[in-house]
């Protein structure tokens, strides 16, 4: 069982990225006084500031930032303070070449940019330990601050690391989990193609290979490393910051990025989680979001479940208020009016209670000047900074269910072993992607809210039986431990389904010798007897459950029942394996699961989440159409519904029953329409 988290705000509340540096100092109190007539009562600064504290190695000057904090307090504001180690200045990285990341060839990455460094480097970590603890020691105690931000967007830009002291630092990895290569070598397969190792200097991070096909055992190792390297480098600086800051100030990072175990980041260096919500990516020019089946902006809200199973009450340190675009890429239109509001809603229906927009002003230099903020260029009061008013108007107005749980109907089932396979095994990505894409939406359009459900070693049955359904789409690696709590589950009376490929490898990433669905052959009742794609030669695969064709995706497991308490639920209607199992149904102590050989589809999970008894939950309590998005909070019995309308066009809802608008504080039932990317939030009675 997970420990609940450290920090929670005991409101809603709105903040913006502030970058006093960027600014003439005649502009700060203004800037602050803006905000506060809008709503924003909180900044966030000096994550990309290095330079103003240690200028020259060894030299530290905290005049500026006192400076501007003597304002902060003068004006009531409060500060989160970034750690600035996301941009090594340039005098790090021209004397300490070593605390560069590398390509794959090993060439390195030069000053210029940011994220350049690698964790590993001896004297990065010696360095970023000094330049946090003369921060943390210097303006912990001032009475703005009220939250730390370590780094920022930890393995955002590249989540890869390839220079020497990565190596080095991979080595003693390696040597602590196997502690003789016998053993390593058995984990890697490395009687194949000749790669046996007999010396620990052999080995290195991935370099490149033929078609740069590294050996896949070492890479998901090497996956591990990474994240453990982030993870160290994350708990180096929170160490070294809860020694000087205020009991109260938090602890944070902002977020979601690969190759790094969230939960465990959040678990041993956080107090809360924060992430970064850029919606506008769906219209960016490179993209055909008229032609898209991904929900465009909408499937922000799959993100926004993942952060709240890492953190349930998280923040937003970044919210989308303009265009997005770097002078090299990401070109993007503005979001439409009404957006700012339906992005920032979308935040906080799935969890937020604090949102924080990027950024105040546009900046007017470097890589980001077309990344826009609420306010342009010209410094003037625009459509964006009127639309923060009302953002703010409606924060308010709904105040009172800050802290309240969001509610999902079934959950869907990660864990970091599948996720970092998939990343590297081209069969295991083509499926796990797509089915989960798809369980996502059948979701969302049927109006099922879902939880991102992540098995982690320390999960057991109780966090597991807070959900009537679990999907577990494709685990091809499990461990024991996985298998027992999920037998357990099942037993307490869970539903569990499980798609095709289901038990394949180990937890080294190699095959394993025995039928699948492997460790959970004798919960499932099955044996996997041979297994296809549906090849591009092929007509699409339809299995016949309950006299009704279902596809069954791009993938498929012939089935067969092994024993007494499954059954067939549906046989697959065409192919060379027409009318063999493709869906079995097993009875296990009060619970059942469900094994499906097939992939998921937004129609197969419609079918699946309706044979379960979870399919749209608050159908008595509203009707919307398929452009919406509906959101449950509750908060000791108190019931908020949450309406978001993500098209251009208006659309009509029904309230069922009488509910209370939060912004009028009116009683409403009937039917309602909401403008063109238009939210409601209502109180259940």
């Amino acid at each position: 069982m997970r420990n609940t988290q450290n920090f929670k705000w005991d409101g809603l509340s709105l903040g913006t990225c502030y970058y006093p540096e960027h600014w003439d100092e005649s502009l700060w109190r203004e800037d602050l006084q803006r905000m506060k007539a809008n709503g924003i009562f909180t900044i966030r600064i000096a994550e990309f500031a290095w330079s103003k504290i240690e200028p020259r190695e060894g030299e530290f000057t905290f005049g500026f930032f006192d400076s501007f904090l003597d304002v902060v307090e003068e004006e009531g504001m409060k500060v989160i303070f970034g750690t600035p180690t996301a941009t090594p200045p340039a005098w790090l990285t021209r004397k300490y070449p070593e605390v560069l990341n590398c390509r794959l060839d090993g060439t390195p990455f030069r000053h210029g940019m940011r994220r350049h460094y690698n964790y590993n480097s001896p004297v990065y970590q010696k360095l970023c330990a000094v330049i946090v603890e003369k921060a943390a020691e210097h303006y912990g105690q001032r009475p703005c601050i009220v939250g730390w931000q370590i780094d920022n967007e930890i393995n955002c830009e590249v989540d890869v690391f390839y220079s020497e002291s990565d190596t080095a630092a991979f080595r003693i990895f390696l040597k602590e989990k196997y502690q003789t290569l016998d053993a390593l070598n058995r984990a890697w397969g490395t009687v194949f193609w000749n790669q046996t190792y007999t010396e620990w200097e052999e080995i290195y991070v991935p370099r490149p290979t033929v078609h740069d096909s590294t050996n896949p055992h070492q890479v998901l190792d090497y996956t591990r490393f990474v994240s453990e390297s982030a993870v160290r480098f994350c708990r180096l600086q929170s160490d070294i910051i809860r020694k000087y800051k205020k009991p109260q100030d938090f602890i944070t990072t902002n977020g979601m990025f690969g190759n790094l175990d969230n939960h465990k980041m959040q678990d041993e260096c956080l107090d809360v989680y924060t992430y970064d919500s850029y919606p506008n990516f769906a219209y960016c020019l490179c993209e055909d979001p008229k032609h898209s089946d991904d929900l465009n902006d909408r499937k922000w809200s799959r993100n926004l479940a993942e952060v709240r199973s890492i953190c349930p009450h998280f923040g937003i340190m970044e919210q989308q208020s303009g265009a997005n675009g770097w002078n090299t890429r990401m070109e993007a239109p503005a979001p439409k009016p009404g957006q700012m509001m339906l992005w920032a809603m979308q935040s906080i229906a799935h969890g937020a209670d604090y949102v924080s927009f990027f950024r105040w002003r546009t900046a007017v230099m470097g890589t980001e000047i077309y990344w826009h903020g609420i306010l342009d260029y010209d410094n003037r009061d625009n459509r964006k900074l009127s639309e923060l008013n009302r953002i703010w108007k409606r924060t308010e107005a709904i105040n009172e269910m800050a802290g309240a749980k969001y509610q999902a109907a079934f959950g869907l089932v990660r864990d970091y072993d599948n996720i970092w396979d998939a990343q590297l095994d081209a069969w295991h990505m083509r499926f796990a992607k797509k089915s989960e894409k798809e369980i996502f939406t059948a979701s969302q359009i049927n109006h099922t809210p879902m939880d991102m459900v992540y098995l982690l070693e320390g999960t057991d049955v109780e966090e597991l039986l807070a959900y009537p359904v679990l999907i577990y789409p494709h685990p091809l690696i499990l461990t024991e431990r996985r298998a027992e709590v999920l037998k357990q589950y099942v037993e307490a009376g869970g539903c569990l389904i499980l798609g095709c490929r289901t038990g394949q490898k180990d937890e080294t990433g190699k095959c394993v010798m025995q039928p699948m669905p492997g460790l959970l052959r004798s919960l499932t009742q099955t044996d996997v007897k041979e297994y296809t794609f549906v090849g591009p030669a092929d007509d699409a695969v339809y299995m016949e459950w309950e006299d009704k064709q279902v596809e069954t995706g791009l993938f498929n497991d012939i089935l067969a029942v092994t024993g007494p308490d499954a059954r067939v639920l549906a046989k697959y209607s065409s192919n060379y394996y027409e009318g063999r199992p493709a869906l079995v149904e097993t009875a296990c102590g009060k619970g059942k699961v469900l094994h499906f050989g097939g992939t998921f589809t937004r129609d197969n999970v419609k079918r699946f989440l309706d044979h379960t008894g979870v399919l749209e939950p608050f159908e008595e309590l509203v009707e919307v159409p398929k452009a919406c998005e509906i959101a449950m909070r509750v908060k000791e019995g108190r019931k908020y519904l949450f309406v978001l309308n993500y098209d251009k066009e208006p659309q009509k809802i029904v309230l069922k029953v009488p509910v209370m608008d939060m912004d009028t504080k009116d009683e409403v039932q009937g039917s309602v329409m909401l403008n063109a990317y238009g939210t409601k939030v209502y109180r259940i009675f």
